[in-house]
Formats: structure tokens, C-alpha cells, sequence
């Protein structure tokens, strides 16, 4: 796209951020900058919601971003998680099962939940509404995008009436998905894999007496492969592959659905929302960043569904670059922080995209002495203890941390660079408890026992943080204080109900953790290194070396 004029006599909107598509991850992008501060227009070519339930699943990790967005009771209400997922063959013997409700991961939540995209994409957008500085413009799409050192100036179309206007963004960023405008607005090309296979992916509503598979299952049947579950709010998701010489046309037919859905549901009584032909794809985009140009979600990566990790990987990006481009915009932290949102994420992305086509080798074997082999093997080092408990506790997912990038020391070590538990903690004025997370607030922490974060924090040097003394089980709430907080810095207290955290200082030798703002660990510290952790976290955002007031997000930074 070449150089964007505006239109004459035409005002041009300023904004900090624009984000271009309002999926699930551009909205909840939003929703993050929003709760931020950050003054944000979200450009949406659809002037109405799509209404179709493409993404399915998510993980515990994506369920800790949307309580990052404050919006974490609205989407659980809505999502249902399975106990167990089985992998069957063709006969429906099992042949390896994850034990979901057996299996936490630590992070406050379900490892698996599955949703309904259309009442997700409108919990997200209504969460908008809580910002008056987010707007959302429906029916409008980019095609227009220049950008010089102070910022980028978009030009939007109305798609009903063809008007153009021009939109001044400090950054943009591209959420539109796998065939997004903004990664060719700035020539970033895909580089990886399209698989030849066809899919056919059903959804639909049926009520519970019409079901007659209630489990989550992968059918790996050598002549069709298929997935099968229960869904959020009465749904039911299915998909098939295409067999050679099969065609879409063939495959959607009402009967031909009602044919392949009769194992798992009543087909009389199964509506049918949604029936589709896609082939997967494990593409990445050769750079994430163009300038003050990112994309985000499935604009920069694409993998296999095996794993349902698409849409929660665009979520992760979401989480990871939110915060960087708050302090970056507020002046807190220096422009070269934003460098480190492909450094982070990159890595990760394409180490679980890796993991989801080797499951898809185990669930698309195509013959039947390959099926055959593969369901013995797997029965077999499943007579292993250890191996059935890898298996069945889902332990082959990549655990979420970063190899290099906003860390001390740079890189990953040990610990360091990888997520925080969320244990539920007990704290003055909610003695039912509630998730770590809610007591943290939304900037950086430093959490130790309560003999360690009280009397160190006047030595901190650093960046605004939140000092969280941990108290050990059974100390009682009444004589804590609900907020304090001198020299510079905010103390809560919370009382490790489960001895979670104390735990876990212990087992990794440290008196102090820094906690990023997306809860990763940025570095452990012994009572006397408190100085140099200031430091540390200073030189990482490149930002001032004195500072004043509380912790807290983009109006405290």
C-alpha cells in the first residue's frame, strides 16, 4: 500500500493505538490497553458479528489473560470443562486418555475450556464499554497504512459507502487474522506449511438426552479421522477429514452430515450452526514487527488444531506486547522493550505449533497396520507409571516461558523467565479468598515472606512496584493491614492459605520474586540483592534511574 493522504478538509483522528480486528484477539487486546489507559480504536471491517463458533477451545493460561482484562467471571460463565479427552480407535477402544480433571497446572484454572465464539466475541466487545477512551469502529477497513519515526497514519474505508478517512496511531496493531491487511500492508510474507487434508467442521445445538458421546474424544480411525465433543451452552463440535475423491460439495450435504454426526449425536435433534470445509495450516510470519506495525494472533502464526492452541497463542501475544507498548506510551520504559515481543513469543509459538503436528502424526495415521502400531505402542509404554502420567496429565504441553527477553540477565535461568503459580490467597476485606492475581494489581510485584518484603522495601531503587509480604497459613487476617505503603512503593499483605507460595520460594532458594506485569518471573533475589534487582529491571526498560510513587499500571508508571 503506498503513501496515505488524507482526505481534504478532513480532521484527522489521533489515537495511541489503533488495533486493527475485533476477533477475539484484537477485542481482548483492547480490553488490555483499555484497562491501561491506553486511548485505543479498534477497526473491524464487519459491521456485524460474524455469529459463527470457529475457535473452540481454550487453556488455563488463556483463562489468567482474561482475568488480567478484568473480565475473567463473564467468559468462565460461558465455557464448560471437559474431564477427560480420549484418543479411540476406530472401534472406540482407548487407546490413551488425558485426565483433565485430575491435572492443574498451577495457574488458577481449568487446563482446558471450551466456549461458544459468538458469546465469547460479545462478552469482549461489551467489555469496551467499560473505557471511554476505546472505540470501535464497525464496517471500516484498512487500506491505506504509511508510518515515519513519530507514528503511523491509517487510511480507512467505510465499506458501505466507500468514504475514506485517516487515523494518526502512534502504533498498530494487526489482529485481522490469517489473510490480515495489515501484514500486507507492510509486506511481511508466511513462510511454513499448508497440509493437503480437508477437513469438515460441524457445530451445532442438541440437547443433552440427543447426545450419545458425552466425552471429548479424537477418533483415530485410519479410513476417517475425526474429533468429537461437547460444547458450551448445548453445543456439540465435530470434525471429519475428507477422504480422497470426496468433495466439499459432497461432504455438506444434510445428508451426508447426518450420516457422519449419527455415531455421537441424534441427528434428528442436532441443529446444525455451522458446517465448513478448511485445510489447516503451520505458518509463521518471517518478522512480527514492521516498525510501529505488529501483528498479532493468526496475522503472525498459524498451527494445526491438535493441540487447540491457535487462538490461545494469539492471546498470549496479546498479554506479552499490552503492557510494553502501556509503558512504552507513558514514557516509563524506552521503545527497544517493544523488540522483545518477538523475542518472547516466537519461540514459544512455534515450539507448540511443533508439538501440535507431532500429536497430529499419532492422530492421522492413515493405514491399518501404522494405526495398528500406533495403538500398541502407546499401550504399551502407558504400562510405565511415569509415561501414563505424561500422557494423562497432559504434560507433553510446552510450559509457558520465554528463552530470552525481558528477564534479568536476558535469558531464561532456571525459574526465571517462566510463569507464576496463581494460588488462591487469603486477604483483609475478603476472607473467602481470592485468586493471586486480584491482590497483585496490574504492575510489577515483588512478593517475598512478610520478614523479607517489609523490611527491604525502602531499598528499592527501581521502577513503581507492589511489595506483597506473604504471611503462612493460619496467620490470622485481623492483624494485617488491607494496604500500606512508604518510601516510594505500595505493600499489600496475603496469607498463603495453601502454602503455595511459600512453597515455592523455598524450592528455588530465593527471599524475592519479580513479577512482570503479565505474571512471568523477571528474576529471583536473596534479601540482599534487592538493589541490584532495581537495577536490573531499570536497565531492562530502558528507562529513568530514579523514580517515585506507587505501583500500578500506565497512570502510575
Amino acid at each position: 500500500m503506498g503513501s496515505v493522504q488524507p482526505p481534504a478538509h478532513q480532521e484527522v483522528q489521533e489515537v495511541e493505538v489503533a488495533v486493527v480486528g475485533c476477533g477475539p484477539v484484537g477485542a481482548l487486546t483492547a480490553n488490555l490497553l483499555g484497562a491501561r489507559g491506553v486511548t485505543t480504536l479498534v477497526v473491524e471491517r464487519n459491521a456485524a458479528p460474524h455469529g459463527q463458533p470457529r475457535a473452540f477451545s481454550c487453556d488455563d493460561e488463556a483463562l489468567r489473560i482474561y482475568q488480567q482484562a478484568g473480565l475473567l467471571d463473564e467468559v468462565r460463565d460461558e465455557t464448560i470443562a471437559p474431564p477427560l479427552v480420549e484418543y479411540v480407535n476406530r472401534a472406540g477402544r482407548v487407546f490413551a486418555r488425558m485426565k483433565l480433571s485430575e491435572t492443574d497446572f498451577g495457574y488458577g484454572h481449568a487446563p482446558l475450556r471450551f466456549f461458544d465464539q459468538p458469546r465469547l466475541e460479545h462478552t469482549l466487545r461489551a467489555g469496551l464499554d467499560r473505557f471511554p477512551h476505546v472505540r470501535l469502529a464497525l464496517g471500516a477497513e484498512l487500506v491505506g497504512l504509511t508510518q515515519d519515526e513519530d507514528g503511523v497514519t491509517v487510511l480507512l474505508s467505510d465499506v458501505a459507502t466507500g468514504r475514506r478517512r485517516a487515523v494518526r496511531a502512534r502504533y498498530v496493531l494487526g489482529c485481522d487474522g490469517a489473510r490480515s491487511a495489515t501484514r500486507a500492508a507492510v509486506r511481511i510474507p508466511l513462510s511454513g506449511a499448508s497440509y493437503a487434508e480437508p477437513w469438515l467442521a460441524v457445530s451445532g445445538d442438541v440437547p443433552p438426552d440427543a447426545v450419545r458421546v458425552p466425552d471429548t474424544r479424537f477418533v483415530c480411525d485410519w479410513r476417517r479421522p475425526a474429533f468429537v465433543s461437547p460444547g458450551a451452552a448445548g453445543s456439540y463440535r465435530m470434525e471429519f477429514m475428507l477422504r480422497p475423491g470426496e468433495t466439499e460439495d459432497e461432504v455438506r450435504r444434510p445428508e451426508t452430515v447426518a450420516a457422519l454426526v449419527s455415531p455421537y449425536v441424534d441427528p434428528d435433534r442436532f441443529a446444525v450452526t455451522r458446517a465448513v470445509v478448511y485445510t489447516f495450516h503451520h505458518l509463521v510470519a518471517q518478522r512480527w514487527r514492521a516498525g510501529r506495525v505488529f501483528l498479532l494472533g493468526d496475522a503472525a502464526h498459524q498451527m494445526p488444531p491438535f493441540m487447540g492452541q491457535g487462538l490461545c497463542s494469539g492471546l498470549r501475544d496479546a498479554a506479552n506486547l499490552s503492557w510494553k507498548l502501556s509503558l512504552v506510551l507513558s514514557g516509563a520504559a524506552g521503545p527497544a522493550v517493544l523488540d522483545t515481543y518477538e523475542t518472547e513469543r516466537r519461540p514459544h509459538t512455534v515450539e507448540m505449533a511443533r508439538t501440535s503436528v507431532r500429536l497430529g502424526h499419532v492422530f492421522l495415521a492413515r493405514n491399518r497396520i501404522a494405526a495398528w502400531m500406533r495403538d500398541t505402542a502407546l499401550r504399551a509404554v502407558q504400562t510405565v507409571p511415569r509415561v501414563r502420567r505424561f500422557v494423562e496429565r497432559f504434560e507433553f504441553k510446552p510450559v509457558p516461558a520465554y528463552r530470552r527477553g525481558l528477564m534479568a540477565g536476558g535469558r531464561r535461568d532456571g525459574v526465571v523467565g517462566t510463569m507464576f503459580p496463581q494460588p488462591r490467597v487469603l486477604v483483609p476485606g475478603a476472607p473467602g479468598g481470592r485468586l493471586l492475581d486480584e491482590a497483585l494489581g496490574d504492575g510489577f510485584v515483588v512478593l517475598g515472606s512478610a520478614g523479607v518484603a517489609g523490611p527491604h522495601g525502602a531499598r528499592w531503587q527501581g521502577p513503581p512496584v507492589r511489595f506483597v509480604a506473604v504471611h503462612p497459613a493460619g496467620t490470622p487476617l485481623a492483624g494485617l493491614p488491607e494496604k500500606s505503603g512508604d518510601c516510594g512503593y505500595e505493600r499489600i499483605d496475603v496469607v498463603d492459605a495453601d502454602g503455595v507460595l511459600g512453597g515455592w520460594l523455598r524450592r528455588h532458594g530465593a527471599d524475592l520474586v519479580v513479577l512482570r506485569p503479565d505474571r512471568f518471573v523477571f528474576a529471583l533475589v536473596v534479601a540482599g540483592g534487592i538493589e541490584r534487582a532495581g537495577r536490573d529491571l531499570s536497565a531492562a526498560l530502558g528507562a529513568p534511574t530514579s523514580f517515585s510513587g506507587a505501583a500500578g499500571g500506565r497512570a502510575a508508571a
